[in-house]
């Protein structure tokens, strides 16, 4: 590499970490704001927003700013071309290395982080409707922009993963994310609202981020079970720290400290950086070959020619998602996810208040989902287990089933008026962090390349969709009862379960390939 290329690259660096501290300290201008509401258990409804404030607003604009600068490298379009016709990836008998098992830790790590602040929107809204004195309806604004912002950060994060890399991405991200934490001492509820937006918009790229950097980083059959692995303990370990946060914490300093552990929280994903790698292909273009090749040989990588691009030019730009088994199966997988969708971000995020409506305090509730969370624990090495040594497709389908004795016991619950919230709330955690982990996963190996992307994609999106729609229900003021909710979520429930036992196909040990060579074969398994 020549020397103006160090120099470049140590320009680049010292931008990021000036970059990270400017937005660290534009946050930190606004701790003031939530101390001076101690007195009153941290509420800062109507307190006027200081000049120090403002001043942090544009301070962590600005660091967004040079940290991009720092990370996103230039000349992108001669980059690409130079490696259009390379593809990196792992032979399919490479033996696991540190240097997975430690990648894998590292995602795990920054998923809990991820999931953490979209899960703690159910524990912080009991706490807006009593300071700013709204109805939940209104309160339900919060969530329903938050969810918004995940959307279009998973195609800004997808879109900024493919041209300047996964690293750096997930870096960016995480800046944005430590700079989001200001939402904790806004002083309106507005202001609230516009914060949670970007923060969805900042976190809402991690996870298909992270499957994309584990797909090109794992061999071929250690893939399926990492991936469901690293998303089921990211998805589980978020909940259960946003509830195990809230048990400990909000009792003491009120629901804003929720929002305010996004600075430690966002500065140990930076800190984690430097241990993701950037993918070998991403170092090829940009002339850093030594680099590329020490990670190629960490992860038992190698280089493979796959055409001119020429060749690739010459592809159909377009192939139509026909057929009926394809239609059959994205109906299926896509019916999942938004059943997933309206469990996640609706019922768990209504579940906190209708419990407190109910008699129990919020230190309760919190225990008691904290509780249930712990329960699921464990369930996502066996999720892992099944999806690689026994059926990728009958796992997905037994973790629906679980998902549908969840909402039969929330519907028993209501019915009955008695008994302990724990088993259901339980089984839906586990069930729901199941599908979550496995029906992306199970997506990418279940439809042929030339439409692999757009149908994993239209999958992936509805999880959104089936969030976005809950709290469209929030803000109307049409939230039913928890057993009447349970009842309508189990309708796409129980479709699920049928349309993917009907149209699935075993994925297990298969090679990939074979689907675009047997698109019309008829199912199997």
């Amino acid at each position: 590499m020549n020397q103006s290329s160090v120099l470049a690259g140590r320009q680049a660096i010292w931008a990021f970490v000036l970059g990270c501290a400017a937005v660290t300290a534009g946050v930190l201008m606004h701790i003031p704001m939530f101390m001076m509401g101690e007195h009153m258990h941290f509420m800062l409804a109507g307190m006027e927003m200081g000049w120090d404030m403002v001043a942090g607003m544009g301070l962590i604009v600005a660091g967004v700013g040079v940290a991009a600068y720092g990370l996103l490298p230039r000349g992108v379009g001669a980059h690409r071309t130079v490696t259009a016709g390379i593809e990196i990836a792992a032979p399919e008998d490479a033996h696991l290395s540190w240097a997975h098992w430690r990648l894998m830790i590292v995602l795990v790590i920054a998923l809990v982080i991820d999931v953490m602040k979209p899960a703690s929107l159910g524990f912080t809204v009991p706490g807006m409707v009593t300071e700013y004195g709204v109805d939940k309806a209104t309160v339900s604004l919060v969530p329903f922009f938050a969810l918004i912002g995940t959307v279009v950060g998973s195609v800004l994060w997808g879109v900024i993963a493919d041209i300047y890399g996964r690293k750096a991405s997930i870096l960016l991200s995480a800046v944005m994310f430590v700079g989001t934490s200001i939402c904790g001492a806004m002083p309106s509820l507005a202001w609230n609202i516009g914060m949670c937006f970007m923060m969805g918009a900042a976190a809402g790229g991690m996870l298909p981020v992270t499957y994309a950097l584990l797909a090109e980083m794992m061999p071929s059959k250690h893939r399926g079970w990492s991936l469901v692995l690293v998303g089921g303990l990211g998805a589980v370990g978020g909940y259960f720290a946003a509830s195990g946060f809230s048990a400990l914490l909000q009792p003491e300093y009120g629901w804003r400290i929720l929002w305010l552990l996004n600075l430690p929280s966002g500065l140990m994903l930076v800190l984690l950086g430097a241990f993701i790698p950037e993918s070998a292909k991403f170092l090829l273009a940009r002339g850093r070959r030594e680099e590329a090749a020490r990670v190629m040989a960490a992860f038992g990588s190698s280089v493979k020619r796959i055409g001119a691009p020429v060749l690739a030019a010459a592809r159909p730009a377009h192939v139509p998602l026909t057929g009926a088994k394809l239609i059959g199966k994205l109906a299926a997988l896509s019916t999942a996810a938004i059943a997933w969708g309206l469990i996640n971000f609706g019922l768990l995020l209504w579940l906190p208040a209708d419990l407190v409506s109910k008699g129990y305090s919020v230190e309760v509730s919190s225990k008691l989902l904290a509780a249930s969370a712990l329960i699921a624990f464990p369930t996502v090495f066996l999720a892992a287990f099944l999806y690689s040594r026994w059926s990728t497709k009958w796992s997905l389908v037994a973790m629906i089933g679980v998902t549908l004795l969840g909402l039969i016991g929330v519907m028993w619950l209501e019915l009955s008026g008695s008994g302990s919230p724990v088993l259901p709330v339980a089984l839906l955690i586990v069930g729901s962090n199941g599908i979550i982990a496995m029906v992306l996963p199970y997506a990418a190996e279940s439809f042929p390349l030339k439409v692999r992307g757009r149908a994993t994609g239209f999958v992936a999106a509805c999880t959104k969709g089936g969030g976005v729609l809950a709290q469209a229900l929030s803000i109307m003021a049409l939230v039913p009862p928890m057993g009447i909710a349970a009842a309508i979520i189990l309708m796409p429930t129980v479709a699920a379960l049928g349309l993917v036992a009907w149209f699935g196909r075993e994925t297990r040990g298969g090679d990939l390939r074979q689907l675009d060579e047997a698109m019309d074969e008829p199912l199997v398994g």
